[in-house]
């Protein structure tokens, strides 16, 4: 039987690193097999072209370019962990996937949804996530703590209009795909939005155990051994 694709999103400062060992302790209480990944990364290539997206530089990239590197970081991904893994009848749990490309390029950079929509079908094909929990919080607040972090990437160094525009692609996406989408208050107390993202695994299981296998989704490229990735 396939395993079940699992993703996190949400823009900077939300907690999703948190919220990754909330669903990872859900799914061992679950035992449900599962690897953890995150995106843009996952192995060891798609980790390098990763440091060349974040990277602060003083010479300007371009929308364009920054969408290309995002997939193609996505089809390494894709190929040589995401689908065999899923084969293997593991779940993948993965730190941003596809709807992050739509919000962060095509909300965020104003890139045309088209071109996102064309690469997304040449790089996964009719893959998509089996549920996706997007963290929500209004940017002001959540670049707040993000900065408490310390020292800032290319994106956590943006505007809190960029943000904005972020945060409304994303929204805008949950409200087109309720059946995918589960949107959590991330301003809630810690534990409340905890308990809040682990009832979202738990209950979409319960779907998943009571539904037929889920169909194989094609391969898009090579498929390389089996590689677990930290999250």
């Amino acid at each position: 039987m396939r395993g079940r694709f699992i993703t996190l999103e949400g823009i900077e400062g939300v907690g999703k690193t948190t919220q990754v060992a909330t669903v990872r302790a859900t799914l061992e209480a679950l035992q449900r097999p599962f690897v953890t990944t995150r995106e843009p990364g996952g192995t060891p290539l798609a980790e390098d072209i990763r440091a060349l997206v974040l990277a602060p530089r003083e010479e300007a990239v371009p929308g364009s370019a920054e969408l290309l590197l995002m997939f193609a970081a996505r089809a390494v991904h894709v190929a040589n962990l995401i689908l065999p893994t899923l084969a293997s009848g593991k779940d993948v749990v993965c730190d941003r996937f596809t709807d992050a490309t739509y919000a962060y390029q095509g909300g965020g950079r104003h890139v045309p949804l088209p071109q996102v929509a064309a690469l997304e079908a040449i790089t996964h094909g009719g893959l998509q996530p089996d549920l996706t929990v997007l963290l929500d919080a209004a940017p002001a607040l959540a670049l707040q703590r993000a900065k408490r972090r310390g020292a800032t990437d290319r994106f956590e160094a943006e505007t809190v209009a960029f943000f904005d525009r972020v945060r409304a692609a994303y929204l805008e996406r949950a409200a087109a795909e309720p059946a995918r989408f589960v949107v959590i208050d991330a301003t809630q107390p810690l534990a409340e939005v905890s308990a809040a993202v682990a009832a979202a695994v738990v209950a979409a299981a319960a779907r998943w155990n009571a539904a037929a296998p889920a169909a194989t989704p094609a391969s898009t490229g090579a498929v390389a051994p089996e590689v677990e990735q930290p999250a």
